[in-house]
């Protein structure tokens, strides 16, 4: 199974969160409001400055804040400043592998790994955001139908 690294996707939810704030956050409001334990949120916010994708200020009246727009950061740009190169196997980019001589795959894996990078690439933070702003209003609209006692609409074939 492909599967996103758990850091990789609250590192995704900080930074969209943070992209909401005017000014800076503290890691403290960050954990508040994502759920996301404090101490992670420092590590990642941490990890996300030094490679360019937050600013931090130190002081009383410190926190972070983005580098640059949501507009501008890509997916691909965040799982590879907390995982690292984005690679599906050992042997993707032109690298070999201890099995390289006897798999007979080797290199053929990079059509795959480059087109999952041309997606991540693709998809930028204000993308996520749109969506996640687009699904939590479709969620609340149907919780006020709820609790108003509406049924909801439902489509009859004839």
């Amino acid at each position: 199974m492909l599967r996103l690294s758990k850091l990789a996707d609250y590192a995704t939810v900080l930074l969209v969160h943070l992209g909401r704030h005017e000014g800076l956050a503290t890691a403290a409001a960050l954990a508040g409001e994502t759920g996301v334990p404090e101490p992670t949120v420092a590590k990642l916010l941490k990890g996300l400055a030094s490679n360019g994708l937050v600013i931090s200020h130190r002081g009383a009246r410190g926190g972070y804040r983005l580098a640059q727009e949501l507009e501008k950061i890509t997916v691909a740009a965040v799982i590879a400043a907390v995982d690292g190169p984005i690679s599906i196997t050992a042997c993707c980019d032109g690298r070999e592998c201890e099995h390289s001589t006897l798999c007979g795959l080797s290199g053929q894996w990079d059509m795959v790994n480059d087109a999952i990078l041309n997606t991540l690439n693709s998809i930028n933070l204000a993308d996520m955001s749109r969506h996640s702003e687009a699904s939590a209003t479709s969620k609340m609209q149907a919780a006020t139908s709820a609790a108003a006692g509406s049924e909801p609409a439902i489509d009859t074939v004839n």
